[in-house]
């Protein structure tokens, strides 16, 4: 069972999570739907409201709020990257122009604070007290994230547990609130909520281990992103944390993660030293033990064709760099 096959099972409500999504962008404010119809068409997999979704089906939820809270986790997420690009001052999204880029960045600051605010008034609309405190606290856990990272860039001395702590605010707080949301829908025991929390967290982690490491040895093309951008903003991932850790020259390393004339040469230094010391087979490594954990949250559920299509995506997201 693959991840596509997975998709194209829940095409037809993932079409629907978009129609709530498009709800999220109405607004008098006319340059709201517009800069939401690009962002929508823009692409993009919908992954995380399909964990909601497969979650919701794990847990017996198979009711309408399960759709428009998957456009509400869908909505945060977009917000998030909306003001990551413009902190990034990044080109492409998703390969297409950052809207940013299209619309300014004031626009766009200001657009992912609407989102912020709409998607969490909505979710008021679907009284619960608990799903409104797991979307608060994702909330949170993402602003917080984005601060912390910034608070290293450039700096060589950033811990594991710091880089955790980072990418659990970036990425996999809100896949593990996503993961939570459905166990809350269908009313399951408080060690089945948590299970499904777990799977998120670990399966968020993994996640966005994988994409730091796709930044150093993806194609350009299919990255939607410059080779080594993360490098070239003083974002310390896991390859330079495992190289950081290994390298005989590491000063040589902290010299170029510090140089503020970054060049091309720079890039192919590090991507040599990553190579040498199999920094990129390390990190996966690492990235592994995490979807381990992801599965085995999934053990006090019994087995079933959902179960196994959420085992199906912690396997995918081993196989992106393929």
């Amino acid at each position: 069972m693959n991840l596509n096959d997975t998709f194209k099972e829940y095409e037809v409500e993932l079409k629907e999570v978009e129609k709530e999504l498009t709800k999220i962008f109405k607004s008098e404010a006319l340059l709201i739907p517009t800069i939401g119809a690009y962002i929508i068409n823009s692409g993009g997999k919908r992954l995380r409201p399909l964990f909601l979704l497969l979650s919701s089906d794990l847990a017996g939820y198979r009711g309408h709020k399960r759709v428009v809270l998957a456009a509400v986790i869908e909505a945060l997420h977009t917000a998030s990257l909306l003001h990551d690009d413009v902190v990034d001052e990044a080109e492409l999204r998703r390969g297409k122009t950052a809207a940013n880029k299209v619309w300014g960045n004031q626009v766009v600051v200001l657009l992912g604070d609407y989102l912020y605010a709409k998607a969490l008034h909505v979710s008021v609309a679907q009284e619960s007290l608990q799903i409104i405190e797991a979307l608060s606290k994702a909330t949170s856990l993402m602003a917080e994230g984005e601060i912390l990272q910034l608070m290293k860039t450039g700096d060589p001395s950033i811990t594991f547990d710091e880089y955790i702590k980072i990418i659990t605010g970036k990425t996999a707080g809100l896949i593990s609130a996503a993961c939570r949301i459905a166990g809350l829908l269908a009313e399951l025991p408080a060690e089945k909520v948590q299970a499904l929390t777990d799977f998120g967290h670990y399966i968020g982690i993994a996640f966005q281990m994988l994409d730091d490491i796709l930044d150093y040895v993806a194609n350009e093309s299919e990255l939607g992103k410059k080779l080594g951008k993360d490098l070239m903003e003083g974002k310390i991932t896991l390859p330079l944390i495992e190289l950081l850790r290994k390298a005989n020259e590491k000063e040589d390393v902290i010299k170029i993660i510090k140089s503020e004339d970054f060049s091309e040469q720079s890039l192919v230094g590090i991507l040599n030293y990553l190579e040498t010391y199999k920094c990129i087979d390390s990190s996966m490594e690492i990235a592994k033990n995490y979807i381990e954990r992801a599965k085995q949250s999934l053990e006090i559920f019994p087995d079933s064709q959902y179960r196994q299509r959420l085992l199906s995506i912690a396997d995918y997201i081993l196989l992106r760099n393929k």
